[in-house]
């Protein structure tokens, strides 16, 4: 695994290289750009950490559009998948994360396409945002950038290239970064930053909220649960649960951005009616794509909400405004 992980990196360096030498093959678009990435293959809290950025850029006065792949969805090409009205279309053609920042984010358009620059100059086009945000952006370099913002961990710092480990391309790539976000505290991102050699980091911390319905009756503050969750690492939210006081007595896992089916539903209630539980929980990125089987519900189904902010908060205002 170790000779094909050297591959795997190689090509990854050679690649970043190769765009770094040849600046004119990257698209420019005319409006600043604001990358948020990571280094590793599945979930590092990019999607809260992108709805944070489109709400600060719209306090302080700026009108944002985010760019985004869709990773996931069941469709292909070019979409808007809100004008910042909520949701034009369905998750399975915008994709789970797309559909739920369109929810989570009025006032905000989201297009979607593999070609992120294509869908940045729709955005321009048609909704003339001021700042554009590019969803998982760190390793897209076709498209060129204002600003580049990495996702990392201490984890990722230990990491080992794809296949043996996670990370999508060597560790070094990530002095390209403008700045870190690390979930935790100011001193760990500082900490995180000075390993990878980037010049600026910023701490990412989470509040966890109350438990919200989505089917029937709304759940109680400390409940008995199955936790659902069809994400990349869904011991963050297994854990995330019990620390908010819940009792979760079975954990049901199912691949990232699964597409849950009503027999999936039927089959998770079965279960958690054998453990006389109080509901069922589940991510809000699950939710945007089991909410088409409501009907199929006749347990208490609920979300865990989630937001993040950036801090600290007014230094991190006023860095990225310097770009802007």
């Amino acid at each position: 695994m170790s000779a094909l992980s050297a591959v795997y990196g190689g090509v990854a360096r050679l690649r970043r290289s190769w765009y770094e030498r040849r600046p004119a093959s990257r698209v420019r678009l005319p409006r600043p750009v604001i990358s948020i990435g990571n280094m590793v293959v599945g979930g590092s809290g990019k999607t809260p950490i992108v709805a944070a950025v489109a709400r600060l850029l719209m306090a302080s006065g700026h009108r944002p559009a985010i760019l985004s792949r869709g990773y996931g969805r069941r469709s292909t090409g070019l979409i808007v998948v809100t004008d910042g009205s909520g949701a034009l279309v369905p998750v399975e053609e915008s994709g789970d994360e797309p559909q739920m920042l369109a929810r989570d984010l009025p006032g905000v358009p989201i297009v979607v396409d593999v070609d992120r620059a294509r869908a940045g100059r729709l955005a321009v086009e048609r909704f003339n945002p001021g700042v554009l945000i590019l969803d998982d952006g760190f390793q897209h370099l076709h498209l060129e950038r204002t600003i580049d913002l990495l996702v990392l961990s201490t984890a990722d710092l230990n990491d080992r290239v794809l296949p043996s480990g996670r990370l999508r391309e060597p560790l070094s790539a990530a002095r390209e970064a403008d700045a870190v976000l690390v979930y935790g505290d100011v001193g760990e991102a500082k900490r995180v930053a000075a390993s990878a050699g980037v010049p600026h980091a910023f701490g990412v911390s989470a509040r966890l909220l109350p438990l919200r319905a989505i089917a029937t009756a709304a759940p109680p503050e400390a409940a008995r649960v199955v936790a659902v969750a069809g994400i990349a690492r869904p011991e963050r939210f297994f854990d995330a649960l019990r620390r908010q006081g819940h009792e979760v007595v079975r954990e049901q896992v199912f691949a990232d951005h699964h597409w849950f089916t009503a027999a999936d539903v039927r089959k998770i209630e079965r279960e958690a009616q054998g453990s006389v539980v109080d509901c069922v929980v589940t991510t809000a990125k699950d939710a945007v794509r089991l909410e088409r089987h409501r009907s199929a519900m006749s347990l208490p189904w609920a979300i865990l909400p989630m937001t993040v902010a950036i801090e600290p908060g007014a230094e991190f205002e006023t860095w990225l405004g310097q770009y802007l």
